[in-house]
């Protein structure tokens, strides 16, 4: 069947209406998020939906934008310190949208490593004969209760040392 072209006018029924405001809202801020990472612009964007209520999106936040907006016809005169102010700020936004940006990058490795790792131990399992989990006895159970809490151990000593080493790394450039 696939997707096929619709007129644009005003949907009458109420709850359809409301419907495709949610899905056209969601694919509108996804557009605008992509717009602002791809092109490293600023953006808001403030709709109020068919029962009048609001919904924003901003990149780096809709205030810091909106109140820039309304600052532009200002001349440069006008509250120096203030355009420092915000320079300094841009660029604090800007530097927390990179950290952001690293940091679901690593997020997204991490998940495929993960993803990758459980395949891997399925894989293992089947070449060593085990039967799945749900299949096992209560002894096996309780071994495999042992690994799973000795791995969740080995996890948690990784993490506090990887947030330790993301704190020192932190006060270094401060």
């Amino acid at each position: 069947m696939g997707r096929r072209k619709i007129e644009i006018e005003m949907v009458t029924d109420s709850s359809t209406r409301q419907v495709t405001f949610s899905k056209r809202r969601t694919g509108l801020f996804k557009k605008a998020n992509e717009l602002a990472i791809l092109c490293a612009v600023q953006i808001a964007i403030i709709v109020f939906s068919p029962g009048g209520k609001p919904f924003s999106f901003g990149h780096p936040n809709v205030e810091s934008i909106v109140h820039r907006f309304r600052n532009q016809d200002r001349t440069p005169d006008e509250g120096t310190s203030k355009g420092a102010e915000s320079r300094d700020e841009n660029t604090t936004d800007d530097n927390l949208n990179q950290k952001l940006l690293d940091l679901l990058k690593r997020l997204n490795a991490e998940e495929k490593r993960g993803e990758m790792l459980e395949k891997m131990v399925k894989a293992k399992r089947a070449v060593k004969g085990q039967p799945p989990v749900d299949q096992l006895g209560l002894p096996e159970l309780g071994e495999l209760k042992r690994s799973f809490e000795d791995l969740r151990r080995k996890l948690r000593d990784r993490i506090d040392d990887m947030e330790a080493i993301s704190s020192l790394l932190l006060l270094a450039e401060h």
